[in-house]
């Protein structure tokens, strides 16, 4: 049945020839979701497991690596997602759960780990508050306890093949996290260490033993904990409220001696930072002059050999640049030119890996690359759909603030593009953490094949650009966030990128909100406005935060604020008078993130103040559509809509 489902999802990528801007935009390659959105392959390399992206839900396949056949698989119930999977041996996989209510929301994880056979059978809840499957559907079963916790893989023990190690952090009660050693059949669980903290985050060395622990209590200051051994005490070693820095702990090398740290700077990005952990002296390893790193670990293994810097010029950078590692990833960068690599997974035995390609034109493929040979076979892609030579370049740019702060964005423009055209300015969601990168952006191409530039600006507040540079976003809704959007917009006038009379500006999220309050604020700058599941009302959005712990209350007052009055000069439901332009509006009646009732005032707002308004709305959706038919229908709205005001090309029926 899933075979015949997966066969269904990557033929439903239809495949067409298409110029950059055309007299009608065919929807389908850019709505449809990836064919795959993971792949492992098995210990010993003889099967692969791929996460299948099914709309509201999310399945699990295992495939016969020599005949390609499907030897097992599981669906999730609706809004149930695997957040990430692991093979704990050849027969054995287990898998994190997360829910997510929209095509724009980010997967929360539940605390749950399942466990599955490669042949779909012993299927089991093996920790988590569902544990007993009557609330999550009768596709979840368990023979285990419930618990009202929050559980995470802390270490595949591969010393033992029937247990992995599991932090877990109660929901009430106790405020320490612990570290249990847990059977992957049985679900039963040994508690081997606790750390004073909660929320806590653990890492283990090569020997499997937990040696480094990162949590926060209510203040949410981070505090990182070492001990030498199991049974030592936990020491702590670094505490933000002391130090003024964040260390997370990435791993530990071979013998175990030194321990890898991503540090926050005060100014600019992240570092990695070795620790001696026998002096407690720290020493910086790399650090790039504009993003965090990505750490890289080696293959099979849990030891971080390097880090990706991602960018229009993507850059592997290795502790030891003589290592075998560091040589067998040149050979695939110039197997593989413009294209950003990962190593998506691999054998235990490191013999076989699942190299991972992509680019900003490119949605990606894996290819099965051994290392004896030293030969890379495709083996899947993402979206056959899209012919990479077709689609639109992304640019990396750069510009100043206002206030003399540096900003990073890319800018997308048609293929055929010459001279100022018409532009969408594009904020990401969020915001906090979230960043625009170098990679194949389905819309941003979608947009792009309708004749549009399209411009996406990391604005302060986002990630990927140390520490610092997020802190800058903190209560600074609709203030110098929204600055360096309409900063970032007339820089791409001054520059001959954009017609000063063709601009919309157009999000999902926290960028819808974004999009109405650059209405406000700049009545004068833009054409047309678009918030999609947007939030536009900052006191009802603190209202509706249903997240359980102190830690929110602090976060919300730390990143959002306090002040009544500024709240509502920044809400733009309540500054709707000030906002010149067409507005269209989009939202999911099931929306949990930002429920409907915030597009239901921003539209009662704007008729009020007679602004030309037009909506969508999807009571069966939630944060983003997930339907492909209701992906199309906005998207064909979206098209006519901008072409109405801007003059770019409408969908194909």
């Amino acid at each position: 049945m899933l075979r015949k489902g997966l066969q269904c999802l990557w033929a439903l990528v239809l495949c067409c020839g298409m110029s950059a801007v055309q007299a009608q935009v065919v929807l389908d390659p850019f709505v449809v979701d990836d064919a795959i959105r993971d792949i492992k392959i098995s210990p010993t390399g003889t099967h692969f497991a791929a996460v299948l992206p099914q709309g509201e839900y999310s399945a699990i396949a295992v495939i016969r690596r020599s005949d390609r056949a499907l030897v097992g698989s599981m669906r999730l119930p609706r809004d149930n997602h695997i957040g990430d999977f692991w093979w704990v041996n050849d027969e054995r996989l287990v898998f994190s759960l997360a829910e997510r209510f929209g095509s724009r929301d980010t997967p929360t994880p539940t605390g749950e780990i399942y466990g599955m056979n490669l042949d779909g059978s012993r299927q089991q809840l093996l920790v988590g508050y569902r544990v007993r499957g009557a609330e999550i559907g009768s596709r979840l079963s368990s023979g285990a306890k419930a618990e009202f916790v929050h559980a995470r893989v802390a270490d595949l023990l591969r010393s033992d093949p029937k247990a992995i190690l599991v932090a877990i952090s109660p929901f009430t009660g106790d405020p320490q996290t612990r570290v249990d050693r847990m059977d992957v059949y049985s679900g039963r669980r040994t508690t081997i260490a606790t750390v004073p903290v909660t929320r806590a985050n653990f890492v283990a060395d090569s020997a499997g033993e937990i040696r480094m622990a990162v949590g926060a209590r209510a203040d949410n200051l981070s505090q990182l904990y070492y001990r030498p051994a199991r049974g030592s005490e936990w020491t702590l070693i670094n505490h933000q409220g002391t130090s003024g820095r964040v260390e997370y702990p990435i791993g530990f090398s071979e013998d175990g001696r030194t321990a890898y740290l991503q540090a926050t700077r005060p100014q600019g990005p992240d570092a990695i930072v070795a620790y001696d952990v026998a002096s407690g002296e720290r020493r910086e390893l790399l650090r790039d002059d504009v993003v965090d790193p990505e750490i890289m670990y080696r293959p099979g293994t849990s030891v971080p050999i390097g880090a990706l810097f991602t960018g229009a010029k993507s850059r592997i950078v290795f502790f030891d640049e003589s290592s075998d590692d560091a040589r067998t990833f040149r050979m695939l960068e110039q197997a593989f030119p413009g294209q950003t690599l990962r190593i998506a997974s691999s054998t235990w035995d490191a013999a076989t890996k699942m190299v991972q390609v992509s680019s900003d034109v490119d949605p990606g493929s894996f290819y099965t690359f051994e290392t004896a040979t030293k030969h890379a076979d495709f083996t899947f892609g993402l979206r056959d759909g899209i012919d990479p030579r077709q689609m639109a370049p992304m640019r990396a740019v750069s510009l100043q603030a206002r206030d003399g702060l540096p900003l990073h964005g890319y800018l997308t423009r048609p293929v055929a593009a010459t001279g100022p055209g018409p532009l969408i300015v594009l904020p990401h969601g969020g915001p906090f953490g979230i960043h625009d990168d170098w990679v194949f952006d389905p819309e941003v191409q979608l947009l792009a094949a309708a004749g549009y530039s399209v411009l996406q600006v990391n604005f302060r507040g986002s990630g990927h650009h140390g520490h610092a540079f997020q802190q800058a976003g903190a209560r600074q809704w609709g203030l110098t966030m929204q600055d360096d959007l309409t900063d970032a917009t007339r820089w791409a006038i001054a520059q001959g990128h954009a017609d000063a009379e063709r601009i919309c500006i157009y999000g999902g999220s926290y960028g819808a909100y974004a999009a109405l309050m650059g209405a406000v604020r700049e009545p004068s700058l833009y054409r047309c406005a678009v918030g999609y599941v947007g939030v536009y009302d900052l006191q009802l959005m603190r209202s509706q935060d249903r997240r359980a712990g102190r830690w929110v209350g602090t976060w919300l007052n730390e990143w959002v604020g306090t002040d009544a009055g500024q709240l509502a000069r920044t809400s733009p439901n309540l500054q709707a008078e000030r906002i010149q332009v067409p507005v269209f509006l989009a939202a999911g009646g099931r929306d949990e993130i930002a429920p409907i009732e915030h597009t239901r005032r921003m539209e009662r707002a704007l008729k009020a103040a007679n602004v030309p308004v037009e909506t969508l709305y999807v009571a069966s959706e939630g944060h983003g559509f997930y339907a492909p038919d209701n992906r199309r229908a906005y998207y064909t709205k979206l098209l006519d809509f901008l072409a109405t005001h801007l003059g770019g090309e409408r969908a194909a029926p």
